[in-house]
């Protein structure tokens, strides 16, 4: 039986930009927008306030484009300032691109392994007979968002195991995937941990 992990966001990253007002590089979008019209041009940005100062910095999102050539769903949502808009043009790289800015992911999001109360003993891991029996669990870890995470600070978190046991048991061949577990992943990818 394949396991389900799910990495979820809980809230909208950090935006690593340097601050022109104090030496903060961090700012926190809160899913606000400002739009402004201008004759038959409409310029769009996301508000951002500097974590330590409230600075606020303009993330452009729309640069003096015709008003007829935006999806009106779009012009509804940046005028109701809907979060989940804000979320989406954060992970989009060319809106990141567009404004130089980065992502701060730490904090913003959890994991979820489908509950404490079917874990095995010991590993941490949801266990059904069948991989007792052979020895080994099979872990699918799914992204709810591009969210880029280390794998094996996936593994340690969901396994209750820390991060050098972690590195230890890839080493050994013990913890095994398709994927290099070093480095970070924000797409979809399976584990094994032999026993």
């Amino acid at each position: 039986m394949l396991n389900s992990w799910v990495v979820v966001p809980t809230c909208l990253p950090l935006v690593l930009r340097r601050c022109h007002a104090c030496p903060s590089e961090h700012f926190r979008a809160n899913g606000k927008f400002r739009v402004n019209a201008n004759h038959k041009l409409i310029d769009a940005w996301l508000l951002a306030l500097c974590t330590a100062c409230g600075e606020t910095a303009k993330l452009t999102v729309l640069e003096r484009m015709n008003v007829r050539s935006v999806r009106p769903e779009l012009l509804d949502r940046l005028h109701d300032n809907d979060p989940d808009l804000a979320a989406e043009l954060l992970r989009d790289p060319v809106v990141r691109r567009r404004n130089r800015i980065a992502l701060d992911w730490d904090n913003a999001w959890r994991l979820d392994t489908g509950g404490s109360d079917h874990l095995d003993r010991g590993w941490g891991l949801p266990c059904s007979s069948e991989a007792e029996g052979s020895g080994k669990t099979d872990v699918s870890v799914r992204f709810a968002a591009p969210i880029p995470v280390r794998p094996a600070r996936l593994i340690a978190e969901g396994c209750g195991l820390s991060r050098a046991e972690v590195e230890r048991l890839i080493a050994e061949g013990k913890l095994v995937s398709a994927v290099r577990l070093s480095g970070k992943l924000s797409g979809d990818f399976t584990f094994m941990l032999k026993r």
